[in-house]
């Protein structure tokens, strides 16, 4: 997970400047960093893996979670293993693999120690690092149980009657911003914490937030969209999602561009990036879609 020394405010539209922006991206960074089926055998970390077939050409190093559904996992079912699979292609290289769990230090710990070249899904403004262009812009969703009150703010008067689901990163503050607004609306009564760490021998340990919700242990959830989005779509029967407004601003900020990384000395690969990026625009937002990926 990065902490608040390795990022800074998003520069997405609504994100704020300053001491609240800085956690609030922070928080979202260590939330999305922290989100880790293996149907192959077990790659240590820092283990690289070359697709079969791969042969000798320009090589599009990754960095990247083994088992993080909907972003990556080591069979490469992940819309950011797509997307890093198309950025390649578009660049006449082949795909290798640097397979990390993403925990605290993961930037530090691979991209910056040279371990791969691109860090896919990073709120745009990380810091120590450069980021492309943004990709795709999402923000957190309301995930609603079959019988919730279909809410649509954290103002809602029925949350002070409901069991609320929330991500939790860790214990230093840096949680994602869903918690800090329920808890200066008085609600963390209502609040049952998901560890995004979860129990890593499971497939995509961040995804049992939206597993309490389809199973009952609480009424909503407030979720990262393409975690909610996904496992929503495959839940049976299909659980409901919203966007959460944007706040006022200050420390509630719930939208965030996501970009690619790359070491902060690599101008030239970010402008192939970005050449890439608005190139196959259209691809990409395909790829969005084919995972229920809520785009801003």
């Amino acid at each position: 997970m990065i902490t608040a020394r390795d990022a800074k405010a998003s520069r997405a539209p609504g994100a704020m400047n300053g001491r609240h922006g800085s956690s609030v991206a922070s928080a979202l960074i260590g939330l999305m960093l922290a989100l880790v089926v293996a149907c192959k055998p077990k790659t240590a970390p820092g283990e690289v893996w070359i697709p079969v077939g791969a042969h000798a050409r320009r090589t599009f190093s990754v960095c990247a979670d083994p088992n993080n559904l909907p972003f990556s996992n080591r069979a490469g079912e992940g819309f950011e293993n797509r997307l890093a699979e198309l950025a390649a292609h578009a660049l006449d290289a082949d795909v290798a693999y640097t397979f990390w769990p993403q925990r605290r230090g993961f930037l530090r710990m691979t991209l910056n120690a040279g371990h791969c070249d691109v860090v896919m899904g990073v709120p745009v403004g990380t810091e120590r690092v450069l980021t492309t262009a943004p990709y795709y812009r999402s923000g957190y969703v309301f995930v609603y149980g079959q019988h919730a009150p279909r809410v649509r703010s954290f103002d809602a008067q029925e949350l002070a009657h409901l069991r609320i689901g929330v991500p939790l990163v860790g214990d230093d503050g840096a949680n994602p911003p869903p918690i800090a607004a329920l808890a200066r609306r008085h609600l963390v009564e209502n609040v049952r914490g998901y560890s995004v760490y979860g129990d890593y021998r499971r497939e995509s340990p961040p995804s049992d937030l939206i597993q309490a919700v389809r199973n009952g242990e609480v009424d909503l959830a407030v979720a990262w969209g393409p975690l909610a989005g996904y496992f929503a779509a495959r839940s049976e029967p299909k659980l409901a999602i919203f966007p959460v407004p944007e706040g006022p601003g200050g420390p509630e900020t719930f939208r965030f561009e996501i970009a690619m990384a790359v070491r902060h000395d690599d101008e030239t690969l970010r402008a192939e990036l970005d050449r890439v990026i608005v190139e196959h625009h259209a691809e990409i937002q395909a790829i969005l879609r084919e995972f229920h990926v809520p785009t801003l």
